[in-house]
């Protein structure tokens, strides 16, 4: 069966019937023209991102249940960020008539699940026909009384540190890119993120003074981070530790690994400035430093052992 065949209003009864269950935050879910979230802070943390078939994902290479994971581990990603904790979700689906009703109904069943794993839930959304398969998805978050971590924060004489998987998602591109299939190891870290969300706010009790989600690539993402403080970033490549899965498909492709690491995006590490003093646990690994503005020219916002990355485009740019 086709969503043609079900029809719009088939085929949303047959997706919100597998959102998950609610959340005591959530007031008024799916089936009215609007959600009601409650916002115990006062204040709502919101983010948006768009998915786009043969641009964000491939389906000959994930699976409908993949790409949920992936849509909404991006937007949760974000809210974590901030030093948040995710809510709800609210997902807008643009598909071709003739796709596949079980492709929905699966791509439904990984939003849910990544959804279900910091306690949100998806809410509403919209649905349309489309020549090309997009997925949009918002998320809101709830600070629990916190300031936001935003970008603006790094200060001279922070340590620069990171939490989650790095480098592991661009891996597998690069493999799945060059028609393989492993190691599953790297394949499965691009089909579906593993995302420290629980490090955003635990950054942020902590005393982080910025944070950032890996998306895009490292050194690019502390880009924004830099200029947005009026700081530079001086990253160790010392810190960084090749795992061996990587470093052998690294040699059989005949690329440098530090270029998936640095570079490479859709890992959803959070990256976070802290003051020196800060004793942090073990799931936070120091990485760099930051430094005063006055050292770096406009193009060496970050650099690496104090030299300009050379090693290529330092992340993701959807016009490039």
């Amino acid at each position: 069966m086709t969503v043609a065949t079900a029809g719009e209003f088939g085929l949303i009864s047959r997706v919100t019937a597998r959102l998950g269950a609610a959340s005591p935050l959530v007031l008024l879910g799916p089936g009215d023209d609007a959600a009601l979230v409650a916002t115990p802070d006062g204040r709502v943390v919101a983010s948006t991102d768009v998915l786009v078939d043969g641009r964000h994902f491939r389906r000959d290479w994930s699976t409908a249940r993949d790409i949920g994971h992936r849509a909404a581990a991006a937007n949760l990603a974000d809210i974590a960020a901030m030093g948040a904790r995710p809510t709800a979700l609210l997902v807008a689906l643009c598909t071709p008539a003739n796709l596949e009703i079980t492709w929905a109904e699966e791509l439904a069943d990984g939003l849910a699940a990544e959804a279900g794993k910091v306690g949100a839930v998806v809410v509403g959304g919209d649905m349309s026909a489309s020549p090309t398969l997009t997925i949009a998805v918002t998320a809101l978050g709830n600070l629990e009384g916190r300031a936001p971590l935003v970008r603006t924060g790094a200060r001279p004489g922070d340590v620069v540190a990171i939490c989650g998987r790095i480098g592991y998602a661009a891996a597998g591109y690069t493999i799945l890119s060059r028609g393989f299939r492993s190691p599953k190891l790297l394949v499965e870290a691009h089909r579906r993120p593993q995302v420290p969300y629980a490090a955003g706010p635990s950054g942020a009790r902590l005393g982080a003074t910025s944070m950032i989600d890996v998306s895009d690539g490292l050194l690019a993402d502390l880009g924004h981070v830099a200029t947005a403080s009026g700081v530079g970033i001086d990253l160790h490549r010392s810190a960084f530790v090749v795992p061996e899965q990587m470093r052998d498909a690294a040699t059989a492709l005949g690329v440098d690994p530090y270029g998936w690491i640095l570079a490479g995006g859709d890992d959803h590490a959070l990256a976070a400035t802290f003051p020196p003093s800060i004793e942090l646990p073990d799931d936070w690994r120091v990485v760099g430093e930051v430094l005063p503005a006055s050292l770096f020219t406009a193009r060496d916002g970050v650099t690496v052992d104090g030299r300009r990355y050379t090693g290529g485009a330092p992340g993701w740019d959807h016009f490039r």
